[in-house]
């Protein structure tokens, strides 16, 4: 089996066993074919893999998650996952420096691929949006035409809860909320603080 039937076989499987609901608020256009970054909360390993299978199969050619490349990289399997079936961006979550910026990675790499990108970068405990790291803005200040989809992710912590290897069968939520973009003379704070609300926003319409 190729890369790709089996990027299709595991997209069906991740739907089926997390019984993940895609909504999408009103006004909404998330599947247009135009570069952007998805931005989700995140409270669980599966975040990114139940977020990218739930997208279009077209979309999903050109979607890459950026992933800590210690967890990825931990094993065989993981490795051959992560790099020929998800095509993720690995980074270094430690020693990061001007010298070893993840950011310009992620430039480098992205072309012109969309992204999965978690801003708190580091999980939550599920129940509260932790506050955004400035890489998700100086991402934005480097390439202005990028789209910020706001993502939030209801249940995939109980799904996956952190400490645990087996997922559990149950059912979880995604929604997407307007594509948002970095404003003229928008400040580092103020964008941060936007994208983080719109992610809040997004979590109370699930409540």
């Amino acid at each position: 089996m190729n890369a790709q039937r089996l990027a299709d076989l595991l997209a069906i499987l991740a739907r089926l066993f997390c019984g993940a609901t895609l909504h999408v608020v009103d006004e909404a256009a998330p599947f247009e074919a135009t570069q952007r970054v998805y931005i989700p909360n995140h409270s669980s390993h599966l975040d990114f893999v139940v977020l990218w299978s739930a997208l279009p199969r077209r979309l999903r050619r050109v979607t890459r998650p950026v992933a800590a490349r210690d967890y990825w990289q931990k094993n065989a399997s993981r490795r051959f996952l992560s790099v020929h079936v998800y095509r993720a961006i690995l980074i270094e979550r430690e020693h990061v420096s001007a010298h070893a910026n993840p950011i310009e990675q992620i430039i480098n790499e992205m072309g012109d691929d969309s992204l999965i990108l978690f801003p708190e970068g580091t999980r939550g405990d599920g129940d509260e949006v932790g506050a955004f790291k400035s890489g998700v803005y100086h991402l934005a200040h480097r390439k202005p035409h990028l789209q910020f989809v706001p993502v939030y992710i209801e249940n995939l912590n109980r799904v996956l809860p952190k400490g645990e290897i087996l997922p559990l069968p149950l059912l979880s939520s995604i929604t997407l909320g307007l594509p948002l973009h970095l404003e003229e003379g928008e400040s580092k704070a103020e964008f941060l603080t936007r994208l983080r609300e719109a992610v809040i926003a997004l979590k109370e319409k699930t409540e």
